[in-house]
């Protein structure tokens, strides 16, 4: 096994926003040296890991120079320039996720084509190269209302993401390539996050329950165990699996699943990383997402991913009305309050729905920490000076 610890190794990270905040935790635990790419010199990570480097994400000799001065890469977000990864990676260095997995998992429409031919279940889809061609498929009775947009690719945290009831719903979209899924009637979403290392070893969370913010579109809560029966838990956690088995996937992926009114469980989307599904880990589970997904990426054993306790993740987002200097009102109050440990990512700027932190309810019994998690919500506020 090669020394990752304390050695002159060079783990490189494209991306340095919060996933890649919590990573460095783990990074510096086994004292592993980090560097990161970004392009916002402020981005939470810059102060913290060994090296900081500003570079466009997206732009291939930013990444391929980058790439360069490491021993392995990896990512905290999956909009980043392929080419240099696939000309890095004919050089010989070791790139997980691979990008063939990343080109498949950028572009929307690639990851739902990839889905029906492995007889992956997933909401009917269709895909439209721009907005007209969307337009005359509604006008020609091809499509009808109401149906989910999503934009091809660049999508995140709510954005790039849209129910569309009626024509002026249609009008206000983007015009760029797309895809349009039936509206699926569901009773849970829920997610799995599975890890793989090289040998082939693979691992699963337990399934979790995520529920959302009705205008935003972001997770407000990931409850963790999710309240299913145990047969559909086990049918969830057997899809993400194969999604993995059929990807051939090293690393870390988090499996987003529809629960459906008859039980079906449906893939909804796939991120090849840490992801929000997973917060809820580092004071639950006994190895947490971003240590389970340094010891996949190094092909290291994998880590017991049972939890301690249940486990509930509040997302602390910028409150509606207030932009600039953040502050975190409240924060004292629920840090009074057994089993509530605030994240907070080192954003200095807050807006409205920007993602700025999290907070973890740990308890021995799932409803209590879900009331606690209601009484978090709606105590803490971000809001700015």
């Amino acid at each position: 096994m090669k020394n990752y610890f304390s050695s002159d190794f060079k783990l490189g990270v494209l991306g340095g926003g919060q996933l890649g905040r919590m990573l460095l935790a783990e990074t510096q635990k086994f004292d592993i040296h980090t560097s990161i790419l970004d392009n916002n010199k402020n981005a939470p990570c810059a102060a913290i890991c060994n090296k900081f480097v500003v570079g466009d994400l997206l732009d291939f000799d930013a990444v391929y120079n980058f790439g360069k001065t490491v021993d392995l890469l990896t990512i905290e977000i999956e909009n980043v320039n392929l080419d240099a990864l696939d000309k890095l990676e004919d050089e010989g260095l070791t790139i997980y996720p691979k990008p063939k997995h990343l080109r498949t998992i950028q572009s929307k429409a690639r990851q739902k084509n990839f889905y029906v031919d492995h007889q992956i279940p997933t909401a009917e889809f269709s895909h439209y190269a721009y907005l007209e061609e969307l337009k005359h498929s509604y006008e020609n009775n091809i499509i009808n209302f109401p149906f989910v947009w999503k934009a091809a690719r660049f999508g995140y945290d709510g954005n790039g993401v849209k129910i569309v009831r009626n024509f002026e719903d249609l009008k206000s979209l983007p015009n760029v390539e797309c895809i349009t899924e039936k509206l699926i009637p569901f009773k849970n979403e829920l997610a799995v996050i599975v890890a793989r290392n090289a040998n082939g070893k693979t691992t699963t969370y337990p399934v979790v329950e995520m529920e959302f913010h009705p205008e935003a579109n972001q997770v407000e809560y990931v409850i963790c165990p999710a309240r299913i029966d145990f047969k559909v838990a086990e049918k969830a956690r057997e899809l993400a699996l194969k999604v993995v088995s059929e990807l051939d996937f090293i690393g870390l992926l988090a499996v987003e699943m529809f629960q459906t009114t008859d039980d079906k469980i449906l893939v909804n989307e796939v991120a090849p990383r840490p992801h929000n599904s997973g917060h809820y880990s580092i004071e639950a589970s006994y190895t947490n997402q971003f240590e389970q997904h340094l010891r996949s990426i190094l092909n290291l054993p994998l880590g017991n991913t049972e939890s301690k306790v249940a486990g509930i993740m509040v997302n602390l987002v910028g409150a509606e009305g207030f932009s600039g200097e953040v502050v975190y009102e409240n924060i004292e109050e629920i840090l009074k309050i057994d089993g509530v440990t605030p994240h907070i990512y080192g954003k200095k700027e807050t807006r409205p729905f920007r993602k700025m932190g999290h907070v973890t309810i740990v308890d021995e019994n799932i409803e209590k920490a879900r009331e606690i998690a209601q009484k978090v919500k709606e105590t803490i506020r971000v809001i700015s000076k």
